[in-house]
């Protein structure tokens, strides 16, 4: 009898490996920092110093205080967003440092 092999796709066996050791919240805010280089202008998304996870809330620390401003003020659109794009069960709340 001859055995099936497995195929994986490699972004399925990088997720397994994250959620395996714990670098699941990592994996997803690296991939909230790509969504947000394709959706903001370049000079806005170099103003982004890090994205995180922690604690089921996504905390963005952006050295521009306009920017900074903008992302408070549309908090609940960027929420959202991440919401439709990543799921409603991997975070709850946004905070902007």
């Amino acid at each position: 009898m001859k055995r099936k092999k497995r195929e994986f796709q490699s972004s399925d066996l990088v997720k397994s490996f994250a959620r395996i050791h714990g670098f699941e919240d990592k994996l997803i805010a690296f991939e909230i920092k790509d969504f947000l280089e394709d959706y903001l202008d370049e000079s806005l998304f170099n103003e982004i110093r890090s994205v995180g996870i922690q604690d089921k809330c996504i905390i963005i620390k952006i050295d521009s205080p306009l920017l900074k401003n903008d992302f408070k003020m549309r908090r609940t659109f960027y929420l959202k967003k991440f919401h439709d794009k990543f799921g409603d069960d991997k975070f709850n709340d946004l905070q902007i440092l």
